[in-house]
């Protein structure tokens, strides 16, 4: 059968032959065994329902292994045997473009070249699902095969729930994962209804099918890491030779070393997982490869000496290094963690003094003993990181959850009023005040044709139009402006494409819209195929993060919601091709909700109207709610929006003197 005939098929007609694991790929440790006896029954009857019952009694003692060995049933057996990667939208059976571009996307979130976990359907941060089998794959994709315009494809958690009537103007799909009941969103109620099949970790692009590969977070990092070292080194001074310390090389962490090389720093990336590291080397993440601390050492010595520019994965624990640099006096101008904390119980960090391989074995084995190491562990990590800070070292929360796990294990990481952490979140002091509060943030697309020159051309009509908007700007976003201008300019040289011919840039609305417009104008003259925009969910309206991107929400309200549904609801009338809304992404399960979107430009008068409308709102919304937050660069931002936007009208924060409340009680 060809590619276009297997993905019309859907669940096999016949049962497909055992799946044969690739032995070089990076597999998903072993979940918790978290279900009793009658649950895991539960869990079988749950998987068998989306096969014939003539198949039940060989496939039920096949998923029941599956649940043994993995913890979870993944269905390896129905794997398709075809390649699974970016095609050109046009190699996709589809009776609408949109449902093309949205399978496109879906290959390119599981290409093992992009995927951290492929054959679980893990696309990065551990647990980062874009399904939760291979059988909602195979229905998926062939619901969209088969979709018109005026339907629309429900999925629940990566289950494709059905096609549903609606209209040419509504979203083709609409995505859900993780919603729980709030008294049901603890890490262990993740184990057990993913163990389950009824729910699943989308993180934030993974169950949104927006995944580009680590670039799509080199463009924050850099800004981040530039803006540290802006922070900390004198206004004549360079970071060539000033080291930033970081950990974890798994799916986006990639993007740290990258992001080192550009803002011209020495970056030392710890990885405990030495296929994760080489992966990322072999890719041209990182520059250089070291397994040995000694050799680490030297290599440090020597790049510092020589004010090289230079990223090192180490393949070892973190720990280790911020320990051995303090006993070395190597001084870490900057630092941070990108392990994935939201998970720290099973894989998302791995606790000093224990191999790779141990810690999986407990894990799997010994989850409270794995526990009890972690949080050791963490109190350690924190205790060295002092150590560092006292000498100078500028470290912050880089969103993972670092400072959260650290103080739940009792580490050393509280401020002196016991509430706050004694580091600032990279939010709170660097892409809050700076980006998110203005409107700038991940603005992404994805050219579907596959070509590099259509990417090439792209990248020109986007300079062209910051370029263009810098001459009219006002000074309290030229910084923002020159950073992307020089990102963009340099974007191809980085080498950032991994999977489909993707890019991402920081931009406001205004940014985003004139962007978005001059793609669709060049499809409508033919000079490139069909984009698709979208964003990362971590940017200024789609979600709701308290220690992370809402962390500089300083009136009560980082704790709530409201904002990300919002996002979610306002995008989907407004021209959405597919929407999104997510518990969890980033920082755990239960710590955050946060909404995305995904929209195909075709070069057509309808498609203008779509992303002049919603892509709009998907800021504003944003800086609405942080103006009313009373964010002083919200409160710039939102005026000048409804100065050149009749048509807006925003409830604006009147200022309260500090001096007339601080007596009343």
């Amino acid at each position: 059968m060809t590619f276009k005939e297997l993905i019309l098929q859907g669940i096999p007609t016949q049962m497909p032959p055992k799946h044969n694991y690739p032995l070089d790929i990076n597999r998903a440790p072993k979940r918790k065994d978290i279900l009793s006896i009658e649950e895991k029954q539960l869990a079988i009857r749950n998987a068998l329902r989306y096969f014939p019952k003539k198949w039940h009694e060989a496939l039920a003692s096949e998923f029941a292994q599956e649940l043994k060995d993995f913890g979870r049933i993944y269905m390896y057996r129905f794997k398709p045997a075809y390649n699974i990667f970016a095609r050109a939208i046009s190699e996709y059976p589809a009776k609408c473009s949109q449902a093309a571009a949205i399978m496109l996307m879906i290959q390119n979130n599981l290409d093992p070249v992009v995927a951290q976990h492929p054959e679980e359907l893990i696309t990065y941060g551990g647990n980062g699902a874009v399904f939760q089998n291979w059988a909602q794959y195979l229905l998926t994709m062939q619901y969209l095969a088969t979709m018109t315009e005026e339907q629309t494809l429900h999925m629940y958690s990566g289950h494709p729930m059905g096609l549903f009537p609606s209209s040419k103007n509504a979203p083709r799909v609409i995505v859900t994962n993780g919603m729980m009941i709030p008294n049901y969103s603890k890490p262990d109620d993740w184990e057990k209804f993913n163990a389950l099949g009824v729910t699943q970790y989308g993180q934030m692009t993974a169950g949104s099918f927006m995944y580009i590969g680590p670039q799509g977070i080199v463009h924050g990092t850099t800004i981040t890491v530039m803006n540290a070292f802006r922070k900390v080194l004198k206004k004549e001074d360079t970071a060539a030779g000033k080291i930033f310390l970081t950990a974890g090389l798994g799916g986006m962490s990639g993007a740290q070393p990258k992001a080192g090389n550009i803002a011209g720093c020495i970056t030392i990336c710890a990885e405990v997982n030495e296929k994760a590291a080489t992966k990322c080397y072999n890719q041209g993440w990182v520059d250089v490869l070291i397994d040995s601390m000694d050799d680490l050492v030297v290599r440090v010595k020597e790049a510092q000496k020589d004010k090289e520019v230079v990223s090192m994965a180490f393949i070892g624990n973190v720990v280790d290094v911020w320990e051995r640099f303090d006993a070395e006096d190597i001084f870490i101008h900057i630092g941070s963690d990108q392990t994935s904390l939201h998970i720290p119980w099973t894989g998302g960090y791995y606790p000093v003094g224990l191999s790779y391989e141990e810690s999986n074995r407990l894990i799997g084995e010994d989850p409270i003993i794995f526990k009890e190491k972690v949080q050791s562990s963490l109190r350690r990590h924190a205790k060295s990181i002092n150590k560092h800070s006292i000498k100078g070292t500028y470290f912050f929360d880089y969103g993972n959850a670092f400072l959260l796990e650290a103080s739940r294990a009792g580490a050393d990481v509280m401020a002196e009023n016991n509430a706050d952490f004694k580091y600032a979140s990279y939010v709170q002091d660097i892409l809050g005040p700076m980006c998110f509060d203005y409107g700038f943030g991940p603005f992404r697309w994805v050219c579907t044709s596959g070509k590099p020159e259509d990417l090439d051309k792209t990248d020109d009509i986007a300079m062209e139009v910051l370029q263009n908007i810098m001459k009219q700007a006002p000074e309290e976003i030229q910084l923002q402006m020159q950073d992307n201008i020089t990102w963009i300019r340099d974007a191809k040289k980085n080498k950032m494409v991994v999977g489909s011919q993707a890019r991402i840039l920081y931009a406001d609305a205004e940014g985003r819209s004139k962007i978005a417009e001059a793609f669709n104008n060049a499809i409508a003259a033919g000079v490139i195929g069909p984009v698709v925009l979208g964003r990362d969910h971590h940017d200024v309206s789609g979600t709701d993060s308290p220690y992370r991107e809402t962390s500089n929400i300083y009136d009560g309200s980082k704790f709530t919601a409201d904002m990300a549904i919002h996002n979610v609801i306002g995008d989907s009338f407004r021209g959405a091709t597919w929407v999104s809304i997510h518990n969890g992404g980033g920082v755990g399960w239960g710590e955050v909700i946060n909404g995305g979107f995904g929209m195909l430009l075709d070069g057509t008068i309808e498609a203008e109207a779509r992303l002049k409308s919603m892509l709009f709102f998907d800021v504003n919304n944003g800086i609405a709610r942080r103006s009313w937050a009373r964010n002083k660069e919200a409160l710039f931002a939102i005026k000048r929006e409804m100065d050149r936007t009749p048509n807006l009208k925003i409830t604006i924060a009147n200022l309260v003197d500090n001096q007339l409340i601080e007596n009343l009680f």
